[in-house]
């Protein structure tokens, strides 16, 4: 209890101490409310803190803080907030529920059934002015975000151009986004001329884009003056022949702005992308170069999600009959590998191998 005596005379004094009064047992209130809120007891802390790291396997310099409850939403349930931290590294916060007994720690994974997510996703990509392939006004898109010097890519590639594309036709468009990781010299430079030639003409860009797939390996990665010199070379000649403006493209080939290329990497990071090739089927993620089938899988699905009918399936090709080759008859010579992606030809050059490196 707080106790003040005014003294008899002094009314602005009387008055400042009224006040001093007034704002003290307000204190007081704030006080008691603040030591009357839930804790968690220490012994069920260390429970928590033990099982949590050995569940998730936590390294020993991770520290674990656990939260003070709150009201959830579950009868019988408080919310308590862990925050996982490590030096050097940003802390993380996870929601679990404690029951009130303490014995039991639940995660819960809570989906709002009235969103889309993969729509959600589609939202955070930004496809204006991007190059398609396929049919523009399709309602399932294909957003692959792509490195021309990834090895993966260029399977990838291979098989959406020459097997999922000619296949599924109208029904689909395509779009790359542009991802060049740090580790290939040459692909950032070639994702800035092969936007110099998005913005001149879009079947320009895909014919650069099938050739640098195609043959990863002519260009000279040890040398990144040669290779870029290679690039341009390569650009305007795809620019010459699909009639773009070529001072225009000369000039946009040697200012090399990246600003297209870092918005589209801004957006990869925050779709968690941090590997190519990394699509997105109308939102839904497909990582690594995936086989046809694996992408026909999402594919299918999302059509009927959109009322479309999927393309029937491919029959598979015959297996030819075995045979004994004569006596004296040399053996047949070895077929190309599955899934390669042939040959491509650069413009006024020969063609060149479509391995990728």
């Amino acid at each position: 209890m707080l106790l003040i005596a005014f003294p008899p005379k002094g009314g602005f004094v009387n008055l400042f101490l009224k006040r001093l009064a007034v704002v003290s047992l307000l204190l007081c209130a704030v006080g008691c409310a603040q030591s009357n809120a839930p804790t968690i007891p220490p012994d069920v802390i260390e429970h928590i803190q033990r099982q949590v790291r050995a569940r998730f396997s936590l390294p020993p310099d991770v520290d674990v803080k656990v939260g003070s409850p709150s009201p959830s939403e579950f009868p019988n349930y408080e919310q308590v907030a862990l925050t996982i931290s490590q030096h050097g590294a940003k802390a993380q916060t996870v929601d679990f529920l404690l029951s009130k007994d303490g014995k039991t720690l639940l995660r819960l994974t809570k989906i709002d059934l009235t969103k889309d997510l993969y729509a959600e996703t589609m939202q955070k990509i930004n496809t204006d002015g991007r190059p398609v392939r396929g049919n523009p006004d399709a309602k399932v898109t294909i957003v692959n975000f792509d490195d021309f010097e990834c090895p993966f890519c260029a399977r990838m590639h291979s098989t959406l151009m020459s097997q999922i594309l000619p296949q599924y036709g109208d029904k689909v468009k395509i779009i790359y986004k542009d991802f060049p990781l740090s580790m290939h010299p040459w692909a950032e430079h070639a994702a800035n001329d092969a936007n110099c030639l998005a913005k001149e003409n879009g079947t320009a860009y895909w014919q650069l884009a099938d050739y640098l797939h195609g043959n990863q390996r002519s260009i000279p990665a040890q040398n990144v003056q040669a290779s870029n010199s290679e690039l341009d070379r390569l650009t305007l000649d795809f620019g010459k022949k699909n009639g773009a403006d070529m001072d225009r493209l000369q000039a946009c080939i040697k200012a090399q702005s990246n600003a297209i290329v870092k918005a589209s990497m801004e957006e990869g990071d925050n779709l968690g992308v941090s590997a190519t090739p990394t699509v997105f089927i109308n939102g839904e993620r497909l990582e690594g170069a995936m086989d046809a089938d694996e992408v026909r899988a999402a594919l299918n699905r999302e059509l009927l999600a959109a009322g479309v009918q999927p393309p029937p399936i491919p029959a598979p090709p015959p297996t030819p009959a075995a045979s004994n080759p004569a006596p004296g008859a040399s053996a047949p010579a070895p077929k190309a590998a599955a899934g390669s992606a042939g040959t491509a030809q650069a413009p006024g050059g020969s063609p060149q191998s479509a391995a990728g490196k």
